[in-house]
């Protein structure tokens, strides 16, 4: 069974905040949501597809690049788990839904969002669904890309986070670039 998801500030205007990493003032930002917003989708929903199936995963797609602020993420569509989240995160903040930053412990720290809508908080994973993954939109019932299997010590995160890890931040900002760059230090805990 899945953790209820349970924010770390009681203000939701912390969830919509704007910094250097979710950078939701940014053109690039703006205008994807601008269109995002214009499609007959519901617009969190469509941030999520968008992020989920346009955006690569570096190791599906076998990607060198490095991303983490929100608008490269969108400009080279491609980054980690935790690139991903801070793009769907700007998107959905550009307009005006509250999103913040959760995690698990597999083998390595996956980051994922929570979406504030209905008067709930529903936990979303966008890594992308290739080799294996299954994360699905849905604001009723948790699919997240991974299942947490406690059985190997792995272990979820219910806490929902107004800013990104900065353990996750500080290593996206200065590992070097090249492949299976992911492989060398990603961090495996908050």
């Amino acid at each position: 069974m899945s953790p209820v998801p349970a924010p770390t500030s009681d203000r939701l205007s912390d969830y919509l905040a704007a910094d250097d990493v979710v950078d939701h003032r940014h053109p690039l930002i703006r205008a994807r949501a601008d269109a995002l917003r214009a499609t007959n989708e519901d617009p969190a929903e469509a941030a999520f597809r968008f992020v989920r199936d346009e955006v690569e995963h570096v190791i599906d797609a076998r990607d060198p690049r490095v991303t983490w602020r929100a608008s490269d993420v969108l400009r080279e569509r491609v980054g980690i788990c935790h690139a991903k989240a801070h793009l769907l995160a700007a998107l959905l903040r550009a307009q005006g839904i509250p999103a913040g930053f959760c995690y698990q412990e597999l083998s390595a720290l996956h980051g994922l969002n929570a979406v504030y809508l209905h008067g709930k908080w529903s936990r979303l994973d966008a890594r992308g669904n290739r080799t294996g993954a299954r994360g699905e939109f849905s604001l009723d019932e948790e699919k997240l890309a991974w299942p947490v299997d406690t059985g190997r010590g792995e272990r979820d995160h219910p806490e929902i986070h107004p800013a990104p890890a900065p353990v996750v931040v500080e290593f996206l900002k200065t590992v070097r670039p090249g492949p299976g760059w992911y492989e060398n230090g990603l961090p495996g805990t908050l």
